[in-house]
């Protein structure tokens, strides 16, 4: 299970960004994660939780924003949002698409204290 391996990531850049703040606890950690991360996001959930404790992270809020997959039509020009995996344009169907977002995960933000 990778998230894991992405929880113990995001724990040591807590670290670090609370360290360059002067913070001594992190009270929220807000991410975006894409469908098309490969992230499960309620094991993601279960992995914060149980490795967070006795951190800087001890008692912090997660707050996961789902980001659906964002596309823009290299033949129509159109940009849309879809939930699903599908490489196309819904507007007209070509397969000439290009990603502009929901593949990743970002930490969007800190609330530390």
């Amino acid at each position: 299970m990778h998230e894991y391996s992405v929880v113990q990531a995001l724990l040591n850049q807590c670290e670090e960004i609370a360290k360059q703040n002067d913070a001594e606890r992190v009270t929220k950690v807000i991410t975006k994660i894409g469908v098309m991360s490969g992230i499960e996001t309620h094991l993601l959930q279960i992995a914060f939780d149980t490795f967070k404790e006795g951190t800087i992270c001890d008692g912090a809020d997660f707050v996961i924003h789902k980001q659906k997959l964002k596309l823009k039509c290299k033949e129509c020009q159109e940009e849309f949002e879809i939930d699903e995996v599908r490489y196309y344009c819904i507007h007209c169907q070509s397969m000439k698409v290009k990603v502009l977002d929901g593949e990743d995960m970002y930490l969007m933000s800190l609330e530390m204290n």
